[in-house]
């Protein structure tokens, strides 16, 4: 008789959380069996505000970030709309996000910034994302601002598209604030058919992305563009 083969065993590396190095689909890091009867996953989470053993983030902390109050962050740029502040479990839940993809964060994070909208900014014709640098989708497998701005769509029952194209090579990402000040370079498309557009970011620190996305959308013709962003990062030596 032949012999049966032994399960396919596949296992990804991980981005320095787990003292074994694994990490499964899910950003968790024990190793996963991929068979040809399916998945068999093992895990375990942690919420990212107080490390409590969950498989999503808990609902203290859920609560806490959608009834918080936003009060003017320190350094963050005038005229920008912002959630929360940078720091503590938004914090945690961004960077989860970014680089363990960790997915599910993306509809946390936009629960709060709709928490946030005005009404005018929710009777937006269309909702589009200020878009990451190729080379950080490529290496994430994903664009951050791209799965917020489409969790926000859904919940505010607005079209989501893809109305931006980053023309600069660079990240804003580990940039000085010179460089951030000067912001990346879009250009804008599909835009026709829509004559208010809001424009999404995970994070706001100088300002800067989120309005040379403003000013592309003008420039090509959109009549009314609102930019919000998830966080504000605030300024060296008040984050808590």
């Amino acid at each position: 008789p032949k012999r049966a083969r032994p399960p396919l065993q596949r296992t990804i590396r991980c981005s320095g959380r787990s003292p074994n190095g694994a990490v499964n689909e899910f950003g968790t890091c024990p190793p996963y069996s991929l068979t040809r009867a399916g998945v068999i996953m093992i895990f375990s989470r942690t919420c990212s505000g107080c490390g409590r053993r969950t498989r999503s983030i808990c609902g203290d902390c859920r609560n806490a970030l959608l009834a918080g109050k936003v009060n003017n962050v320190p350094g963050a740029p005038p005229g920008v709309v912002y959630a929360v502040a940078y720091e503590g479990c938004a914090r945690q839940l961004i960077l989860g996000l970014k680089y363990r993809n960790e997915r599910g964060s993306a509809r946390i994070l936009a629960d709060v910034l709709v928490h946030r909208l005005n009404s005018d900014q929710r009777g937006a014709d269309v909702v589009t994302w200020a878009p990451t640098s190729s080379h950080r989708r490529r290496q994430r497998g994903h664009d951050q601002a791209e799965l917020i701005a489409r969790a926000v769509a859904r919940q505010i029952r607005r079209p989501c598209r893809s109305l931006l194209v980053r023309e600069s090579l660079t990240s804003q990402t580990g940039s000085g604030r010179q460089q951030r000040l000067r912001g990346p370079q879009f250009r804008a498309r599909g835009w026709r058919g829509f004559s208010h557009v809001l424009v999404i970011d995970d994070v706001v620190t100088t300002g800067a992305t989120l309005r040379a996305a403003a000013q592309a959308l003008r420039m090509a013709g959109v009549v009314q563009v609102s930019t919000v962003a998830v966080a504000a990062t605030p300024a060296p030596g008040s984050r808590r």
